[in-house]
């Protein structure tokens, strides 16, 4: 799949920017199953745990959601690296997922890329490693 970097004219399928307001009714989904997998699970698990736990309550929702979504990093127009996004929903939202006791500020800028290389607007980061699920909405 042949997605846009940050340093690239590139094309990318995810490359038309739209307004992230749009978006809502997608991340409300989104965090509703986030809190249906976090009072299901508990803390504790391992990051793939909740990343197939959500994957389920997401299609159980009716969106669309790819795990490990591979996007190509673009630099004067040749890939220089891959990464892979723990969750692509509905084409339009990235979803990281982090088991950690505190996010960090390498969370947000991995966010942060991630968005730059794929052309998308919106990422949800969400941890489900600390006392209270965390749930951070960072737009590009």
């Amino acid at each position: 799949m042949k997605t846009a970097g940050t340093t690239s004219n590139e094309p990318g399928p995810f490359s038309k920017l739209e307004d992230t307001e749009s978006l809502n009714p997608i991340t409300n989904k989104v965090i509703g199953c986030a809190y249906q997998v976090i009072n299901t699970l508990g803390a504790g698990f391992m990051e793939k745990v909740y990343e197939n736990a959500l994957a389920l309550e997401l299609h159980k929702a009716g969106l669309k959601a790819l795990q490990q979504h591979p996007i190509q990093v673009y630099y004067d127009g040749s890939v220089v690296g891959d990464f892979y996004a723990d969750l692509l929903v509905e084409d339009r939202v990235l979803v990281e997922l982090k088991a950690v006791k505190m996010l960090d500020d390498v969370h947000f800028a991995q966010c942060l890329n991630y968005l730059k290389a794929s052309g998308l607007r919106l990422c949800l980061l969400i941890n489900f490693g600390a006392k209270n699920l965390v749930i951070k909405r960072i737009v590009l």
